[in-house]
């Protein structure tokens, strides 16, 4: 099964959209990130990616009410990421009700603790994000801010080999820019790991990208800009998820 996943991405509890991850393109989008949540629940979608950007340029988990909110106030899966790094923060994520976490910046400071929390907490709850500039193929950590010397498909391998099973890979060229999911570098991935459920991020134009990622072999997109800017709509959305 193929799933759309929207993203809220948050900045001291207001929901935002960025272009190409880049903070200074912060666009408040909405005061009650809930209601947006509910909307999405309203016509169909399980699964939601909580973006706590305040916690990724911290290092560690900022908008836990957030998080709360949501968890308590929907039926929505929350995967929530940004910042998760200490055994405490994976706690605390589940205790505010998220149902996956997603990690990126740990997984690369600490490799070890990342192949643990997959060991503790299962493969089914514990995810790696894993975001590129395809131009290069490094690893980009603490809300894209920082570039790392560590190759992206090292990197997913290293995990692969300790019981990895979930991966979100974003092309940070193309995130917030609505230019297409860059299908050339997912393709690869599931080449290289065709066991890895991965869900594309980036890019996503419309309902087509949806299509051609889900006929590829991908599990999931995420997507967040065009929803916000009325290239997707609702009915669109509820559409797709109902011919799943």
């Amino acid at each position: 099964m193929f799933e759309i996943i929207p993203s809220i991405w948050i900045i001291e509890g207001k929901c935002v959209r960025l272009k190409r991850g880049d903070f200074a393109t912060q666009e408040v989008i909405s005061n009650n990130p809930l209601e947006i949540a509910q909307a999405f629940e309203g016509i169909g979608v399980k699964r939601l990616h909580l973006v706590d950007l305040d916690g990724a340029r911290r290092g560690e988990p900022k908008n836990y009410h957030i998080l709360e909110a949501i968890a308590g106030y929907t039926e929505l899966k929350v995967d929530f990421t940004g910042g998760v790094s200490t055994d405490g923060d994976v706690i605390k994520c589940f205790e505010f009700g998220a149902k996956t976490v997603t990690i990126a910046s740990a997984a690369v400071n600490f490799p070890e603790r990342f192949a643990q929390f997959l060991l503790s907490y299962g493969r089914e709850k514990i995810n790696l994000a894993a975001d590129t500039n395809p131009e290069d193929h490094k690893i980009k950590t603490r809300g894209w801010l920082k570039k790392t010397e560590i190759d992206l498909f090292d990197h997913i391998e290293f995990f692969y080999e300790r019981g990895l099973k979930y991966l979100k890979c974003s092309d940070v060229t193309r995130d917030g820019v609505m230019q297409g999911p860059n299908f050339e570098l997912y393709s690869d991935i599931l080449e290289k790991f065709p066991s890895i459920h991965v869900a594309a991020s980036g890019g996503v134009r419309g309902v087509d990208d949806f299509k051609q990622l889900r006929d590829m072999g991908l599990k999931g997109a995420v997507f967040g800009r065009a929803y916000y800017e009325g290239k997707i709509s609702l009915s669109e959305l509820e559409k797709f998820i109902s011919e799943e």
